[in-house]
């Protein structure tokens, strides 16, 4: 199986008031992306030695608002990245796509270049909601954008939703969730909005002109999300994503799964051969690098066997389909079922776990329970500190 990649459009019309994703508004887009195309069409060069002997079975470009990159850019990069690696067959090609930055032509480009996945973030369909969010586009600019992409040929459409905005009621959340499932979208990704330090949302929160949403609703938001989904024919693969049979996303699972990917562009986290690093998160150490003749990577880690046995469990519970202990610890070269016997006896007796058979194979996944706890469960697989 290949590695995923990751490429990062760090650029925004604006920035959203929760978002603490490295990434920067610019007054001349046009300019500023022409530059960036460039350094970043060398930074792939410059991994194509490197990686010489690894295909690509997924791409994800990600931002940022990568749907702001002209078209002749994007084809640049798709050409840069297909001329240095080997891109798989069938690979899931995902592009994240902001509603009134995209038109008919740009994603039939898009479609044209080899594009085959699209992730739209809507976030509500309430317009207030939008604006609190600080979002540039309002619900039926995203509806005009989605109806252009089916029509452009986008038979993979993935769509980002949000609870638990503040202010944000339950009849708002289940109108947002009925006005997205009757689109027939292939994939749903539904998410609690988390107040990030240095965001909009929380300087509001910490004026008292909002104010958080208690857990209480917060978890009705999600089991009404669970429970409508699947009535509408989404079976729930990860704690917040859900799809129609054969679309859950590959780029993602991979992460799940701790696979291998590269990550290219400013901030940007990679994980090869057991191996973490990332490149500097300013455009100026990015391009300075580049111009060096350097990757532009900031730092590199060599995780311990711990923390990849750590790692491997906290993602892969957040798989529904959960864990095959016996499976895992062939590849991580560990006994963790002689690790963890006491912890996952716990955690089933406290109906955290449950043990699931498949195909004569045992796997331990999260109950519902577990779910809504599962920052405490993940808690019990650390290990000690001098395992690591």
């Amino acid at each position: 199986m290949g590695i995923g990649l990751y490429v990062h459009i760090p650029f925004c019309i604006k920035k959203c008031s929760y978002c603490d994703f490295n990434s920067f508004c610019v007054e001349n887009v046009i300019d500023e992306r022409k530059v960036y195309t460039k350094y970043l069409l060398k930074e792939l060069s410059m991994h194509a030695c490197r990686l010489k002997d690894k295909s690509l079975s997924s791409i994800f470009i990600g931002g940022g608002t990568p749907s702001l990159l002209h078209s002749s850019e994007m084809s640049e990069l798709m050409d840069e990245i297909h001329s240095s690696f080997d891109v798989e067959p069938g690979a899931e090609i995902t592009m994240e796509a902001n509603p009134k930055t995209l038109s008919e032509a740009k994603l039939k480009d898009m479609r044209s270049i080899g594009i085959n996945r699209l992730s739209m973030g809507l976030q509500a369909a309430q317009n207030r909601l939008l604006e609190l969010l600080g979002r540039i586009h309002t619900y039926e600019d995203f509806v005009e954008n989605y109806n252009q992409a089916r029509k452009a040929g986008f038979e993979n459409i993935s769509i980002d939703v949000m609870f638990s905005i503040p202010t944000q009621t339950l009849g708002e959340w289940m109108d947002t969730l009925g006005n997205v499932t009757r689109l027939e979208p292939e994939h749903i990704s539904a998410y609690s909005l988390i107040v990030e330090e240095g965001t909009k949302v929380q300087s509001l929160i910490e004026q008292g002109i909002l104010s958080e949403l208690d857990e209480k609703t917060d978890r009705r938001m999600y089991h009404a999300c669970r429970s409508m989904l699947f009535k509408k024919g989404y079976a729930q693969y990860e704690i917040s994503n859900f799809s129609k049979s054969g679309y859950e996303s590959r780029h993602n699972i991979m992460y799940w799964k701790c696979g291998d990917y590269l990550g290219v562009g400013p901030g940007a986290h990679s994980y090869i051969d057991g191996k973490r690093f990332s490149d500097f998160e300013g455009l100026g150490k990015y391009f300075e690098s580049i111009d060096k003749g350097f990757l532009p990577v900031e730092g590199e880690k060599t995780l311990s066997l711990a923390e990849k046995i750590e790692e491997a469990m906290f993602m892969g519970l957040r798989m529904n389909e959960g864990i095959d202990m016996r499976e895992l610890s062939k590849k991580l070269g560990a006994d963790l079922n002689g690790i963890y016997a006491e912890k996952v006896e716990m955690l089933i007796s406290r109906k955290l776990l449950k043990r699931i058979y498949k195909d004569e194979r045992e796997m331990i996944a999260l109950t519902n329970r577990g779910i809504d706890l599962s920052n405490s469960v993940f808690v019990e697989f650390l290990l000690e500190d001098e395992a690591q």
